[in-house]
């Protein structure tokens, strides 16, 4: 027997297990699943009873819906290698589903997780939207239905607001990119609100929303985002990260733009409270104004006049009581001086025969009286002045 070497040996088993295992079908448990900077993924295909090594090379790779991690489980459809260096055989995956849930259930359950610890659905960062939007970017099929259901919800609710279309195509492969650059570019045009916008479908059709670069294109908009994705049961990544999300494109219509009915009736009630405001506003005014012309009557000078003329007669008044007063009260004193006077009197003393000297107001005998001296003498009805000329005592 010829001996082989151990190359030759494993090129036959190479051949022979490439050519009768060329397709196969697997199903098994992840594990060490490995991303290469290159783009390949690297994963161990396990059950309870043997492992075998697995490669799902780069361009399968990024056809795959989901990313692979560790535990899952998966069916593979691929062919088996012999690894010559190694001696190692190996499945070369053509392609990865999971053995249970749906691939784009996964990836869309990884996709929410990650973009979750990212920050990117935190309600502290969402924008509020404006009450009275100028100008709304609707980012939808300029063909599709859901932009007509907006024009006439808008045409219906509010007809101040101007309308910008972003044609977009919203479903296919290449829906994720225009969708993401549309975002960018509406976010650009000055506009109040955005409204992102597709008709229902299956999760297949909405696919392209749930795509991250949809996600970052949203995130870092400045301009408030509204998501209209499907109808009311449809849930989609941009729908989280969106700063609104409406269940329909005509419910996100209703809720950017405020309803005229609804605004009439508000002006019609700020009106009326106006009126009663502005009622009780001039009541009081004029009840102020009253007041100030009280004030102003009274402080006025001919207020003061007035006021010092009366407080003048009144003051005169109390003067000519107090004065006739006092002229009562200086009559009865004279009146009692008077009489003590008559009473004090030395002529009402004397009787009509008989006289008294007066010198001033004393009355003296004759002896006092000097030589040259004027003097009265006095009885009770008469007078005379004299001189003394001489004096002599009898």
């Amino acid at each position: 027997m010829t001996a082989l070497s151990v190359s030759e040996l494993t090129a036959q088993i190479k051949s022979l297990v490439e050519a009768n295992f060329s397709v196969v079908c697997v199903k098994g448990e992840t594990g060490r699943v490995t991303y290469h900077s290159s783009g390949h993924c690297y994963f161990l295909l396990k059950d309870g009873g043997a492992a075998i090594d697995a490669v799902l090379f780069r361009a399968n790779a990024a056809k795959t819906k989901f990313r692979l991690e560790t535990g899952m489980q998966v069916i593979v459809v691929g062919g088996v290698s012999i690894y010559p260096p190694q001696g190692r055989y190996q499945i070369i995956a053509q392609s990865v589903e999971p053995d249970g849930a749906g691939a784009l259930a996964i990836a869309y359950e990884q996709l929410k997780k990650k973009l979750s610890e990212l920050g990117y659905f935190d309600e502290s960062r969402k924008k509020p939207l404006p009450r009275y939007p100028k100008t709304i970017a609707l980012i939808t099929s300029a063909s599709g239905a859901a932009l007509q259901d907006m024009i006439r919800i808008a045409n219906k609710r509010w007809l101040l607001t101007r309308l910008i279309c972003v044609n977009t195509i919203v479903q296919g492969e290449a829906a994720s990119g225009a969708i993401a650059r549309s975002i960018a570019y509406a976010d650009k045009l000055g506009a109040d609100a955005i409204i992102l916008a597709r008709g229902g479908g299956s999760m297949e059709d909405l696919w392209s929303f749930n795509d991250e670069g949809v996600a970052k294109a949203i995130y870092e908009a400045s301009t408030p985002i509204v998501s209209a994705i499907g109808h009311e049961i449809d849930f989609t990544i941009a729908d989280f990260v969106a700063d609104k999300r409406a269940p329909t494109p005509s419910a996100a219509m209703e809720i950017v733009l405020p309803d005229q009915n609804e605004e009439r009736l508000r002006i019609d009630d700020l009106s009326a409270r106006i009126d009663d405001c502005f009622r009780v506003f001039l009541n009081n005014q004029k009840g102020y104004l009253n007041h100030l012309k009280t004030m102003l009557k009274q402080l006025s000078p001919l207020a003061k006049i007035e006021r010092s003329i009366a407080e003048t007669a009144q003051f005169l008044a109390q003067i000519k009581v107090a004065y006739g007063f006092v002229l009562r009260q200086k009559a009865s004193e004279l009146e009692n001086l008077n009489a003590r006077l008559i009473s004090l009197d030395p002529a009402a003393k004397l009787s009509a025969k008989t006289a008294q000297i007066v010198v001033g107001d004393r009355v003296i005998g004759v002896g006092d009286l000097k030589i040259g001296e004027r003097f009265a003498i006095m009885d009770g009805k008469y007078k005379a002045i004299a001189e003394a000329k001489e004096i002599a005592r009898l």
